[in-house]
């Protein structure tokens, strides 16, 4: 048994060396603080929606896989190496699972799930005053005006479409991405060069093409957003997202952020909360941005998000992910994919991280996992098909298990976002 007895067993044992490895993710997803540094998010309010309500038994709905075939939801969750979901059905929470190392109070990984919470703060900030989109990137961080960024807009990473050289191959021991988890201390450093530090590594990076080209997706990207939110606010992204967020949005449980040796958060993908709590920011977005009468996220970041832009698909439909996510877009750092019952939210991690937002069948679903490689396709999509599902059936809407994509871009509940 992984990390039982004092001390484990070297076979036994999760390190930074095999953390993201199978088996080993199963329980470092669920106890990330004890491998890495971390800074508290607190939830400082009272719990803002109930988590008590009537479960409804979901495990032997019919759900499509990928090759055609039909299998049961239940079937599905462990297909997809599920650790926690929550399914909300008009408000309520309907179906609650836990396996392995989650429990309802625990905190789990949320991989790039953070991305679209940093995306959040700097659409609350830009409200606010404190931060202009258009603006270029060295009018908040005069650091990166010798590197690939020079000439980049906020906008620019909001959307992923800076020309950034940047790979995010996670399997290429050289990429980018995996250089950049050695500076932030996710993995040994591989060599005495690597920079010891997030905001050390940004500025090495160079340009590979013009800025506001194709939709390429980039972890790099958000950290560089995140070095914005807090230069704009004057704060750190763990007090950020607790204040503007976690606080307001009625969190039940505190969240955390890991952090580098210098304590800059990992705004790409360091965030660790529960499946409740991820759920209820879903309940937020569903509600585009308010819950009991407040403004928490502003209404029109989120509906100009939804709104389809012929150049935002454009630039999607032209990048790797369009084929796996056809009529999809990338939008301050959000994915959405049109489906049956309307244009469908989604914040995706690597290894099976999930929040699905759909305003046309009221639902909500938060699902944390540890598949055992990084990014699966099919594991994906089926997992989106499956909720497609399950949110029909909870809204008594038809459940078209093999329809796929049918919705119409920028109509959701029938009713342009």
């Amino acid at each position: 048994m992984l990390m039982s007895g004092f001390p484990p067993p070297p076979e036994d044992r999760v390190t930074l060396h095999n953390w993201q490895d199978p088996p080993f993710n199963r329980w470092s997803f669920s106890h990330l603080r004890e491998l890495v540094p971390a800074q508290p998010i607190t939830n400082r309010g009272p719990i803002r929606f109930p988590v008590d309500d009537p479960a409804v038994d979901l495990d032997s709905q019919p759900v499509a896989l990928a090759d055609g075939s039909e299998t049961s939801f239940a079937n599905l969750l462990d297909r997809t190496y599920t650790d926690a979901l929550v399914v909300i059905s008009d408000g309520v929470i309907r179906y609650e699972r836990y396996f392995g190392e989650s429990r309802f109070d625990r905190t789990h990984l949320l991989m790039s799930v953070t991305k679209s919470l940093v995306g959040c703060v700097a659409g609350i900030l830009a409200d606010r005053g404190l931060l202009t989109p258009d603006s270029p990137l060295t009018t908040y961080i005069p650091e990166l005006a010798d590197s690939g960024y020079a000439g980049a807009t906020v906008r620019d990473v909001l959307d992923m479409r800076s020309g950034i050289k940047f790979s995010e191959e996670y399997t290429d021991l050289d990429a980018e991405v995996r250089v950049m988890e050695e500076a932030f201390g996710w993995r040994p450093a591989s060599h005495s060069e690597v920079p010891r530090s997030i905001y050390e590594y940004l500025p090495t990076l160079t340009n590979e093409r013009d800025h506001g080209g194709i939709f390429d997706y980039r972890s790099a990207e958000t950290l560089v957003l995140g070095w914005v939110c807090e230069r704009a606010a004057g704060a750190r992204m763990a007090d950020l997202i607790g204040d503007l967020l976690w606080t307001p949005m009625g969190a039940q449980f505190p969240a955390e952020i890991t952090c580098d040796s210098l304590g800059t958060a990992i705004h790409d993908g360091g965030m660790c909360a529960t499946a409740r709590d991820l759920a209820r920011f879903g309940e937020l977005l569903l509600h585009q941005g308010q819950l009991d009468g407040l403004e928490i996220v502003p209404t029109e970041w989120l509906k100009s998000s939804w709104r389809v832009d012929p150049d935002i698909r454009e630039a999607f439909d032209r990048s790797a992910a369009g084929p796996y996510l056809p009529g999809g877009w990338y939008r301050n750092q959000f994915w959405f994919l049109p489906r049956r019952h309307g244009d469908v939210l989604l914040a995706l991690g690597i290894y099976g991280q999930m929040l699905y937002v759909n305003p046309g069948t009221r639902t909500v679903a938060a699902k944390l996992s540890t598949w055992p490689d990084a990014q699966s396709p099919i594991l994906l999509n089926e997992t989106i098909s499956a909720f497609d599902t399950v949110g029909a059936a909870l809204a008594g809407l038809p459940a078209d298990l093999h329809g796929g994509h049918h919705g119409t871009p920028g109509i959701a509940s029938g009713r342009v976002l």
